[in-house]
């Protein structure tokens, strides 16, 4: 199963609206065959992994074991289901790890391999796997898109420095760093006044995969105030920009959810990032640090104060030469939102 991970990573952040999965097919104790979803429409890991076992080994698959992160479909689709093509090909036992989280197949590939005589295993390393599913399993239960929430500041919290030093708070490897985030995601949510000031690009730049389409770029405005020369509205990729007027942050979330986008990527500014901790809608939070204090400029979190403090479970800390990128998943209490 941590090989079947493995595959399931290869595919993050390529598979939308469906969820990243690995599959490996094992045989008299050799692996056989092993694959994962590279895209949407396309074959699932199951059936990678399955066509590799009949180009390979053909003689071993009947008998076969198959390993696979996420319960098999059961269901048509974009693609036939999973489950037929494990019986039909002599796959007699099948493992796997966290279990659909869509209601509507929930169980059901157990209920349909046992009945044909296949032996089933479920919840091997369930919280790898269920990880790795996080944004579609809340997508596909809420119709919300599961919400990353980046910010490089400084000691002090600050994220912008004072007049005449320059933009950037954090180093060159700490951007570069933050950028791979991009390549999680099928959007990127910013403020108006973060194109205003920043004019920058939210492009996949050196951290995108191959195959990774430019993630839509959504702009925040209560005005409508903004610069036509941007480069978001003149880049080869200005139909990846979407402008979102007099929304507040959980109507911005149904829009984009009701849009198939199953997971967003808040980069700012302070008052964006302010409504979305505001709201509880952060899932997911990635702080990088640098060590230098400002003095002034704007904090982190803007807008009215938290109602409550926000602590971060599952913490990692990872240094990034004299940077630290702290991430965890936000623990939210039972105080309601406060909107903007």
């Amino acid at each position: 199963m941590h090989i079947a991970l493995d595959q399931a990573k290869r595919g993050v952040g390529l598979t939308s609206p469906n969820p990243p999965v690995g599959a490996v097919i094992v045989a008299q104790g050799k692996i056989i065959g092993q694959g994962y979803h590279r895209k949407a429409g396309g074959p699932h890991a199951e059936i990678e992994a399955i066509k590799a076992a009949k180009i390979d080994h053909p003689k071993l698959l009947p008998g076969a074991a198959l390993f696979v992160t996420l319960e098999p479909c059961c269901t048509r689709g974009r693609t036939n289901p999973c489950t037929d093509a494990i019986k039909s090909c002599g796959i007699k036992r099948v493992v796997w790890g966290a279990q659909d989280p869509n209601p509507k197949h929930l169980g059901r590939a157990q209920e349909i391999l046992t009945a044909a005589g296949i032996s089933v295993t479920t919840g091997v390393l369930d919280d790898e796997c269920r990880e790795m599913i996080r944004p579609f399993a809340k997508w596909i239960t809420t119709g919300l898109p599961y919400v990353i929430a980046k910010v490089g500041q400084s000691l002090d919290g600050r994220i912008t420095r004072p007049a005449g030093e320059g933009q950037w708070i954090t180093s060159s490897a700490a951007r570069a760093h933050s950028l791979r985030l991009r390549s999680r995601v099928d959007a990127i949510i910013v403020g108006a006044e973060t194109i205003r000031q920043d004019n920058p690009l939210l492009t996949l730049r050196g951290g995108g995969q191959s195959g990774k389409e430019q993630p839509l770029r959504v702009i925040l405005t209560r005005s409508g105030d903004l610069p036509k020369t941007a480069h978001v509205f003149t880049d080869e990729f200005k139909a990846r920009t979407l402008v979102l007027r007099d929304l507040d942050f959980p109507q911005v979330l149904q829009e984009l959810g009701s849009r198939g986008i199953v997971s967003v990527l808040v980069e700012g500014g302070a008052d964006v990032m302010g409504q979305a901790f505001r709201n509880r809608a952060v899932d997911e939070a990635v702080w990088y640090i640098a060590p230098l204090i400002c003095g002034s400029g704007v904090a982190s979190v803007g807008g009215p104060g938290l109602p409550n403090s926000v602590e971060l479970q599952q913490v990692t800390i990872l240094p990034i030469g004299d940077n630290v990128c702290i991430t965890g998943h936000p623990v939210w209490h039972d105080a309601q939102p406060s909107h903007p």
